[in-house]
């Protein structure tokens, strides 16, 4: 196959793929949601396994058995691989099919696979030829313009979505610092400094008791004893109120970040409901709850 066919049928099809995903989800949510993991109208994913199968399997395009069965095995493949690599690259988990039986570590459902066996025929036996005509009917010079167009776009999609998630994962990082260091004040606050100071107290009543049981020849140096007591206490007083003022700012902060999420973070945690943290599991819940009840408030 001519890869200037081939590169054509990318896009073709990652667009098609696009607007399957797209009317999948507003039959789905009664709304509009971009699906796709880039920006823009394409899901490259759908692009590679559909010209992978028209590659490959050409020579057996008449062979329904053979057809099925490799189609069902090139498509889990890409799906699978392509699932695992963007875990391992961005640490999220984008789809997961674990509640699903006989899945594999929740990247591929052989279910799934098995209805995208018999999409394949019917692209390869009833849509395919279409798209050739229309391939075969462009302009050579256009189609050659419009894939280097199609393709610096797309390069430069990845590019901004690249880089929004990686930025959207130093966020999940900071937050996920705050929240731990958070905690440990909290429990500074709850039970270190209260023990303190109530063993502050506790010492300041003996010396009040001693006070009064002492004779007067000692009874200077015990004053000045519970004037070392009430000084210690007025101190770790003063480093509670500094812990207190430097919880409310970590607060603060953890606050800002979890409002500023930018566009892709947002598109992206829309587009795939279901995606998973790997190291911010918790956090990452969180934000898409707060998205949830932002788009609810705003309806």
């Amino acid at each position: 196959m001519d890869i200037y066919y081939l590169i054509l049928y990318f896009f073709t099809y990652g667009f098609l793929g696009w607007c399957a995903e797209v009317a999948y989800a507003a039959v789905k949510e009664k709304r509009f949601v971009n699906r796709g993991f880039l920006n823009g109208p394409i899901c490259p994913v759908y692009g590679v396994g559909v010209s992978a199968v028209l590659l490959l399997l050409e020579p057996f395009e008449n062979n329904l058995v053979i057809l099925y069965v490799a189609s069902v095995i090139i498509v889990t493949l890409i799906e699978g691989l392509t699932g695992f690599a963007l875990d391992k690259i961005f640490h999220h988990k984008w789809w997961d099919y674990s509640g699903q039986p006989f899945n594999i570590g929740g990247y591929v459902c052989p279910i799934f696979s098995l209805v995208w066996g018999v999409a394949c025929i019917f692209i390869v036996k009833v849509f395919q030829p279409l798209v050739y005509r229309v391939a075969e009917a462009l302009p050579h010079a256009l189609g050659v313009a419009l894939i280097v167009v199609l393709s610096i776009v797309t390069f430069a999609d990845l590019y901004v979505t690249a880089s929004g998630i990686l930025k959207f994962n130093k966020r999940l990082e900071m937050m996920e610092r705050i929240a731990s260091e958070l905690r440990d004040i909290s429990d500074k606050m709850g039970s270190n400094i209260y023990e303190n100071v109530m063993d502050t107290m506790e010492k300041q009543e003996e010396v009040g008791k001693k006070l009064d049981e002492v004779t007067d020849d000692i009874k200077g140096k015990l004053e000045e004893f519970g004037g070392e007591q009430k000084e210690r206490a007025a101190q770790q007083k003063e480093r509670a109120v500094q812990l207190r003022e430097y919880y409310v700012q970590l607060k603060e902060r953890y606050a800002q970040l979890a409002k500023s999420s930018t566009k892709v973070s947002e598109r992206l945690v829309k587009a795939f409901p279901k995606m998973e943290s790997r190291n911010h599991k918790d956090i990452l819940e969180e934000l898409k709850k707060g998205l949830e009840e932002k788009r609810k408030k705003g309806k």
